[in-house]
């Protein structure tokens, strides 16, 4: 039942990244993608966020046209996204994590606290491993890469962390964490 909740995640966040916009300035667009992975690490736990994640980075890998633009393949890794990409598992996970630290005494956790673990596991992690990636690919400074790489994303990405701690809010009310796949949390798997 694990492997298919994390299945369908994958597909959720193949699905999301359909919406891409490209902006003239940087090689990153904009994607949905990053909300399915804010989503995965909120509502799996950490390792079920993390392994649905790495499954979709080694679908990608092999070649399957699952990015933005119908990309895949090791080329678009190892391109000026590929550190977004290859960051999508961590951040999963982290959020996960923390929104787990978060749970224990079993207190739900509310989209404030889902909004916490969503900006500070997932949205910071991306940006910093995307980043670095984009700096040493596209040869920038790290001033280059945060401005091309981080600054045009921040007020989209702050929207979809609030979309997302408010969805995983109202999920986790209506399927309570402990109901879930048989009564152990999500993300324990």
């Amino acid at each position: 039942m694990r492997l298919v909740v994390a299945a369908l995640f994958l597909a959720f966040v193949t699905v999301l990244g359909q919406v891409a916009i490209p902006l003239p300035f940087t090689p990153v667009p904009i994607t949905g993608q990053t909300l399915g992975v804010m989503l995965a690490g909120a509502l799996l736990g950490a390792r079920l966020g993390f392994l649905s994640m790495a499954l979709f980075v080694l679908l990608v890998a092999v070649g399957l046209p699952l990015l933005s633009s119908g990309k895949g393949g090791i080329g678009a890794l190892l391109g000026p996204t590929g550190g977004y990409v290859l960051g999508f598992p961590v951040a999963a996970g982290v959020t996960g994590w923390l929104v787990e630290r978060f749970e224990k005494g079993g207190r739900p956790v509310g989209p404030a606290k889902l909004f916490a673990a969503i900006a500070a596991g997932g949205l910071v992690v991306e940006y910093v491993l995307g980043a670095s990636w984009l700096a040493v690919v596209a040869s920038l400074t790290p001033v280059q890469a945060l401005v091309n790489g981080v600054l045009p994303f921040i007020p989209g990405d702050v929207l979809k962390a609030v979309l997302a701690a408010l969805l995983a809010a109202a999920i986790r009310r209506a399927y309570p964490v402990r109901q879930r796949l048989g009564g152990v949390p999500m993300g324990q798997a």
